[in-house]
Parts: structure tokens; sequence; C-alpha cells
């Protein structure tokens, strides 16, 4: 297992966070891209990890048990997750806030189940992560099903007139992701004008951006992660090609303005509900400013995850993965972002998707 470290980073080694001389007791962990061409997803999860840890060793910890965190790096290499896990478990880790890719989180969640693991993914959008049927495993953040319907509708009010391209990247986010938003758009009368995937990693699509002009493409809808997004927008624009970009969750990031520059503006997105702005979590977002951090995309994401898990094992009794389960099932937690349950599946009971907008290197809600 690789380890990552930058500034106040914690690596994979055994860290307690804000619990003086006492032992940690219990350890938990947080698992995500690290390091490789996602690491600013792996940092917001990082960071976000580390406070609500910090937070609660501040306040006596866990049934009066200090916390100890570790960080794992999978790089969205669903290999690579595999190995992780089961670092975790031969570690003792009774909890991960993770994995981030859907792509990671899937093959994960077997050895989670195995293992007598708890796992809360803040991030992995695939339907499939809660529709196996594995009892241990829940999210904070919604669903590609919920995901596509909003993009689809979106599209169909907003651009139901202009010749769409549906692309992908071959993931199981990316893929997953274009195929709800197809579906949703056809239901909605609208039938693009491409479907096709792209190859995650490449630096030139000239011969797509060419391909899109050929065909007169206007709206391009992408499953897939802001790398991609950010070359084919500026790309295009250097081309002469004048379209709108529309993507998901994994846009949430602010170096995808960095990739695309000024061809950024105007691009679109659909996000959960941005937790930074909900009162609950004012106090949070502040620590984070006061340390120079943004806690942008899945920073609250993952610290809302911790939240859940720490309530729910404290209304167990226990830490054990099984009683920690049933409590997060049968009740609602206080957290970052806002009141918070989950179903039967693990899926979280909280508000669905919004669109949002990038504007001058920054995103916020669409409006109008």
């Amino acid at each position: 297992m690789r380890t990552f470290k930058t500034g106040l980073l914690a690596t994979a080694a055994a860290v307690v966070l804000g619990a003086g001389v006492a032992q940690a007791e219990i350890i938990i962990a947080t698992v995500g891209p690290m390091t490789g061409q996602y690491a600013s997803f792996g940092e917001q999860m990082a960071k976000g990890a580390q406070m609500a840890v910090k937070d609660l060793n501040a306040k006596g910890g866990v049934l009066g048990q200090m916390l100890e965190l570790k960080v794992g790096d999978d790089a969205c290499d669903p290999k690579q997750a595999v190995a992780v896990a089961n670092q975790m478990a031969n570690d003792g880790v009774v909890f991960v806030a993770g994995h981030f890719c859907s792509g990671s989180s899937i093959p994960a969640s077997a050895v989670y189940q195995e293992e007598g693991i708890l796992q809360i993914s803040p991030a992995s959008t695939n339907p499939k992560l809660t529709e196996e049927g594995k009892s241990l495993v829940f999210r904070t953040c919604g669903r590609d099903d919920q995901q596509g319907v909003i993009a689809g509708d979106f599209l169909k009010d907003k651009f139901g007139d202009k010749k769409v391209a549906i692309l992908h990247d071959k993931s199981a986010y990316g893929k997953g992701l274009a195929d709800e938003t197809k579906a949703a758009l056809n239901a909605a009368g609208v039938q693009e004008a491409m479907f096709e995937a792209i190859t995650a990693g490449e630096k030139d699509y000239s011969a797509l951006v060419t391909k899109m002009k050929n065909e007169g493409i206007q709206i391009v809808y992408l499953g897939g992660y802001y790398t991609e997004a950010g070359l084919i927008v500026r790309q295009a624009k250097d081309q002469g090609l004048d379209i709108t970009l529309m993507s998901g969750d994994a846009l949430v990031a602010t170096e995808f303005a960095s990739i695309a520059g000024p061809a950024s503006d105007g691009t679109l997105f659909t996000f959960s509900p941005d937790p930074r702005k909900n009162p609950d979590a004012s106090q949070v977002v502040k620590a984070f400013q006061a340390d120079g951090y943004n806690a942008e995309g899945y920073t609250l994401y993952t610290y809302g995850a911790i939240q859940a898990w720490a309530q729910a094992a404290e209304k167990a009794g226990s830490p054990d993965a099984a009683k920690v389960a049933t409590a997060l099932h049968a009740d609602q937690f206080d957290t970052v972002l806002g009141k918070i349950g989950f179903d039967a599946k693990g899926d979280v009971s909280a508000p669905g998707y919004v669109v949002y907008k990038w504007k001058g290197g920054n995103y916020d809600y669409y409006a109008d």
C-alpha cells in the first residue's frame, strides 16, 4: 500500500489527532486517491477525516476512547483498492470513510463486508455499491440514477432544441452516469446526436473536437472526471467550437478551472447542495479556513460520514460494525451535512442534486 503525505495530511501510519498523551483505542480510516490523477479528491477526503477525528478526540473520542486515523491510497485503481482494504483489515480498522471512485469502492466493499468493517463512502455514486445487499455499506453522497435524472431533465428544459453529444470515460462512475443521463434525456423525448467513449488519460482530444464540429454538436454531456472535462472544453475553444459542457459531481474541484482556463466559464455540473453553505457546518468551515483550506467538494462529506459513524457507535454502545450498521439504519444524525439518515440499502436520506455553473474560476448554484 502506498501512502500520501503533504502539508498537515496524515500518512497511512497510525496518527492520533487531538489526543494529547492518551493512547488511541479505536482505529478508523479514510481511503481514496491520495496519489495519481485524482489526488485532489483524496486530499479533500483526508482533510475532512483529519478534522473530524481531531474534533471528536478533543471532546473525549468515541465511547470514551481516542480515535486513531489511517489514510490509505487506492489511486482510484480497483486492484489497489482491494489491497488497501485487506491492509486495513490487518491493521484492525473498524470503519472506513471511503472510497472515492465507484470502481474502487465496489470491489473494496466485498473485503469490508467479509472482514466485518463498516464502510461509508462520501463520494461513490454508482448505484451498484448499495444494490448488492451488503449490510455494512453506506454512503453520504447520492446516486447516479438520481444525478442522471436531474441532468437529463435540465438538458431537456434548457437545451432540448440543441444537438447533444453524450461522452463517457468507460469507468464505473463515468459510464454509469452517462447511461443514467442518456436514459433520462431519452425518456424526456430528446435523442442525442452522439454517444461514445473517450479514453481517460489522453491529452489530445482534437479528433473528438473535429468530429463534434462536423456533427454540429452544441451541448456535450460528459460522464467522467475533471481532467478530461477541462481538456475537452479548452481544446474545443481553441478549435473554435462553441459548446456548453455539462458533467457530474467529479467537476467539484478547482483543478477543473486550472486545466480549462477561461474555457471553464459556463460549464455546468450536478452535485449535492454545497455543505459549506449549511449553517450546521459554519464552525467547521471556519476551522478549515483558519488552517488556510477551502473545504470544497467531498471534504465535508467525509467529515459528515465520520460524524454519523461516531454517533451511531455511541448509540450502539460498541464500535462493532454490525451493531453500528443497525444504529445507522434506525436513527438520524446531526452532521455538517444537516440531519441525515440511511435507508435499508445504506443510501443517505438527504437533499438531492442541484446544478452548478463555473464562472471566473469558481462555481456556484446555477441561476438563469
